[in-house]
C-alpha cells in the first residue's frame, strides 16, 4: 500500500464573481434568476477545484482543522460541495461545458478517495454509538455523497465504470451497516442504504428501521425534534426532510401511506418556514450549525420539485433568491470559499466538529438548480406585493413567530437543545437556543458574550453578578399571540434553591409584553435583556420613553426594553467581537430587586427595522400610546392602544406545571 499524502495548501489567483444582470421584469423584488444562482454555484464550487489535490479527493481549502485532521476535513470538503454539484449539473442541459466538467471532477474525486490503500483514500467510520472507535464524521459525508449521486445519478453514477461502481458501492455499504446517534444522525447510514438498493446493489436491511424512528420524532407544523428531546432548528431543514424525502424516491416508496404522510409534513413546513425569512431576505439566527446558512432552504426545494409547495412557485423563488442575495449581499463566498460563520467568519457560530469544508454544506440549499431552466420555479414571475405583519404559533413547538417592523423574530418557549443525561451532570444551556427570542436582524452573544448572558434573559443575579442560565425547560404552552414557559434557573452548574421561572410573552406586531413571576427562597437581583444589536461600528444608544433604554445600528436595527413593573433601573450592555452579526454589539436592559417569594416583572420590547429614527424620536416614545399593562397579584393585563385588542394572563396558571423537577433518569442498575 502505497503511503497517504497530505494535500498541501496551493497558491490560487484571485476570483470574481460575475452575476448576470439583474432581472426586474421576472423577479421585481430580488432581480434574481436560475443565472445568478447558477453563477453562485460555479464560483463556490471553483474554490474548490483551485484548491484541489492531484486526485481530486483532497482538496485543502483556508480555514481551520479539527482534531480530526486534514484528510477528515478534505473528504468533508468534496461530500459537501459534491451535493452543490449535483444540483448544478442534474438540471444543465446536454451541452453544458462547465457542468460537464464538474461531474467529472467529482466523479474521478469519489473514485480515488473510494480506493483502498490509495494515495487519497478517505478515513471510514467504524461506529458511531459509545463507545466510539476512530472518527464517526465520515458517516455523515458518506450521507452527503449518497444524496448527491441520487440527485445527478444520471451525471455522477451511471458514467463510472463497473469497477468504480463496486467500489464505492463497498464504501457506501461499510458505512450503510453502521448505527448512529439518536438525532438526524438516523438518517446517515439510511442515506447509504438507500442508494445502494436504488442502483441495485446489495444494502443492509436497517433503514426503514431508521426512518421510521425518525418519523416518531413529528411534533407538528412540518417540524420535527432533533432526537427524543425537545431539540428544534434547521436540522428539521437541511437535514431531517430533505433525507427523508430521498429515502422516499431512491426506494420507491412515495406513494405509500408513508410517503405520502412525509409529503403532507413537507407541506405544512414550506407553511410555517415562509415566516421565517424578513422581507429583505434575511434569514432567522437560531439554533446550531448556522453556518450552514443556505442549507435551511432545503426542504423547500424538495416541496417544490415534489409539487407539495405551500407557496406559489414566484413566491418560494423570491424568498428563496431573498435569502441567498443576502448572503452574497454580505460577502459570503465571494472572496474566498463560504468562511465558518455567518455573514463574515465568527467562531461562536460553529461547532467544535466544523471544519473548513463544513459550510459547503449550504449547497443542499441550491437544489432548486436540479431544475430544469424551463420549470415553473424559474419562470414564474416574483409577486412585488408586500409582505404582510402576522404572527404565527407553532403550538406544538412552544414557539411563535412574528413579522412586523421589517425584521421575523421568534419567541422562544419551546426548544432548549437540553439532553437529560444517566449521570447527575448539571443542566446545560446553548446561546442558539436558550433565549427568549430570536430575529432574522439580531444574533445572540457568543462566548463572552454569553458569559455575560445579557441579551434575550431573564438573569437572577449572584452577588458577583454571575448570571443565571436558562436550562431544561419544564412546561411549555403557545396559544395564538400568548405563549409562555416555565425553567428552573441554574447558578454553577446546579439549580438556584426554591427558584423558578414563569414566563409569559404577548405579542403584538413589532411589540412583546414579557411577563415573568419569579419565586426565589432569598432577596436576588434580577435582569431583563432585549435583543442585542451589532454592527460594525458601535451601536448608539440613549433613553427610551423617559425609562427605558435603546440601541440602534448602523443598517437600522432598533432594539429597546421598557420597565412595566417590577425594574427600577435600565441601562445598556456593551460588548465586542461576541457577535455574528457584527464586531460591536449593544444590549438594552432592565434591573430590579426580588424580594424573596414571587413576584412579578413584566417589560416591553421593540426590535424592528428604523433607519430614519432619532435618538429625539426614541427619548419622547409614549409607551402609554403603544400598551397599557396592569398587573394585579399574579394576573397581567394587556391592552394594545392601536386596535384596543386585550389579553388578562395569570401567570401562576397559563403554563400547566406541578413545580416538580425533573428527575434523574437511573441506569439499569438503579444507580444516577
Amino acid at each position: 500500500m502505497s503511503a497517504p499524502t497530505e494535500p498541501s495548501m496551493l497558491d490560487v489567483a484571485p476570483r470574481t464573481l460575475r452575476l448576470p444582470a439583474a432581472d426586474h421584469a421576472l423577479s421585481p423584488v430580488t432581480g434574481w434568476t436560475r443565472d445568478r444562482w447558477t453563477a453562485v454555484a460555479d464560483h463556490w464550487l471553483g474554490w474548490v477545484a483551485d484548491h484541489a489535490s492531484p486526485g481530486g479527493a483532497l482538496p485543502r481549502l483556508p480555514g481551520r482543522v479539527t482534531r480530526d485532521g486534514v484528510r477528515r476535513e478534505a473528504m468533508e470538503t468534496v461530500c459537501r460541495s459534491m451535493i452543490l454539484a449535483a444540483s448544478r449539473v442534474a438540471g444543465a442541459s446536454p451541452g453544458d461545458a462547465a457542468a460537464a466538467e464538474v461531474a467529472g471532477r467529482y466523479r474521478d474525486a469519489l473514485v480515488a478517495g473510494t480506493t483502498p490503500g490509495g494515495p487519497e483514500e478517505w478515513p471510514r467510520a467504524v461506529t458511531c454509538r459509545p463507545p466510539l472507535a476512530g472518527m464517526t464524521q465520515p458517516l455523515v459525508e458518506t450521507a452527503n455523497a449518497a444524496f448527491a449521486l441520487h440527485v445527478a445519478r444520471e451525471r455522477l453514477w451511471d458514467p463510472l465504470a463497473p469497477g468504480e461502481k463496486a467500489q464505492v458501492a463497498g464504501w457506501l455499504r461499510h458505512h450503510a451497516a453502521l448505527d448512529a446517534w439518536q438525532n438526524n444522525w438516523q438518517l446517515f447510514p439510511t442515506m447509504a442504504e438507500g442508494f445502494l438498493r436504488s442502483v441495485g446493489e446489495d444494502a443492509p436491511g436497517t433503514g426503514a428501521h431508521h426512518v421510521a424512528r425518525v418519523e416518531g420524532w413529528y411534533a407538528g407544523d412540518g417540524w420535527y425534534t432533533d432526537g427524543p428531546e425537545h431539540r428544534f432548528d434547521y436540522y428539521t431543514a437541511w437535514a431531517i426532510h430533505p433525507y427523508l424525502w430521498a429515502w422516499y424516491r431512491m426506494t420507491d416508496t412515495t406513494g405509500t401511506p408513508a410517503g405520502e404522510r412525509h409529503l403532507e409534513r413537507l407541506a405544512a413546513f414550506t407553511r410555517s418556514f415562509d415566516r421565517f425569512v424578513a422581507p429583505d431576505g434575511a434569514l432567522l439566527h437560531v439554533g446550531r450549525s448556522l453556518t450552514y446558512r443556505t442549507a435551511a432552504l432545503a426542504a423547500g426545494w424538495c416541496a417544490e420539485i415534489s409539487g407539495v409547495s405551500a407557496l406559489e412557485p414566484g413566491r418560494w423563488r423570491r424568498l428563496a433568491s431573498g435569502v441567498l442575495r443576502d448572503f452574497v449581499d454580505h460577502g459570503v463566498g465571494v472572496d474566498g470559499p463560504p468562511s465558518l460563520g455567518w455573514y463574515g467568519p465568527h467562531d461562536g457560530t460553529t461547532q467544535s466538529y466544523s471544519g473548513f469544508g463544513s459550510p459547503y454544506y449550504a449547497g443542499i440549499g441550491f437544489l432548486g438548480l436540479a431544475l430544469p431552466p424551463d420549470a415553473e420555479v424559474w419562470t414564474a414571475a416574483e409577486p412585488d406585493d408586500a409582505v404582510p405583519d402576522d404572527v404565527t404559533p407553532l403550538p406544538d413547538l412552544g414557539w411563535t413567530v412574528v413579522r412586523a417592523g421589517g425584521v421575523s423574530r421568534l419567541v422562544n418557549h419551546g426548544s432548549d437543545h437540553g439532553t437529560m443525561a444517566f449521570e447527575p451532570t448539571p443542566d446545560v444551556d446553548d446561546p442558539h437556543y436558550a433565549k427568549f427570542s430570536y430575529s432574522t436582524h439580531t444574533a445572540p452573544g457568543t462566548g463572552a458574550g454569553f458569559v455575560a448572558n445579557v441579551d434575550g434573559h431573564l438573569a437572577l443575579l449572584d452577588p458577583d453578578g454571575t448570571a443565571s442560565r436558562r436550562t431544561h425547560l419544564r412546561g411549555v404552552r403557545a396559544d395564538g399571540a400568548v405563549s409562555g414557559s416555565v425553567h428552573l434557573p441554574h447558578l454553577g452548574g446546579r439549580p438556584v434553591p426554591g427558584a423558578a421561572v414563569r414566563t409569559v410573552s404577548v405579542v403584538h406586531g413589532e411589540w412583546e409584553v414579557r411577563c415573568h413571576l419569579v419565586r426565589t427562597a432569598e432577596e436576588r437581583t434580577v435582569r431583563e435583556g432585549a435583543h442585542a444589536v451589532a454592527d460594525d461600528t458601535p451601536p448608539g444608544t440613549g433613553v427610551f420613553a423617559g425609562a427605558g433604554r435603546w440601541a440602534l445600528g448602523a443598517r437600522g436595527v432598533l432594539a429597546a426594553v421598557v420597565p412595566l413593573h417590577g425594574y427600577a433601573a435600565a441601562d445598556v450592555h456593551g460588548d465586542e467581537s461576541t457577535n455574528a452579526l457584527g464586531t460591536y454589539a449593544a444590549t438594552p436592559y432592565l434591573t430590579g430587586t426580588q424580594p424573596a417569594g414571587d413576584h412579578v416583572h413584566v417589560a416591553l420590547h421593540l426590535l424592528r427595522l428604523d433607519p430614519s429614527v432619532t435618538g429625539e424620536d426614541l427619548a419622547a416614545a409614549d409607551v402609554g400610546a403603544v400598551v397599557d399593562v396592569q398587573v394585579s397579584g399574579t394576573t397581567v393585563r394587556v391592552r394594545w392602544a392601536d386596535d384596543g385588542a386585550e389579553t388578562t394572563t395569570d401567570l401562576a396558571t397559563f403554563v400547566p406545571w406541578d413545580g416538580a423537577t425533573v428527575p434523574i433518569p437511573t441506569s439499569p442498575g438503579g444507580s444516577p
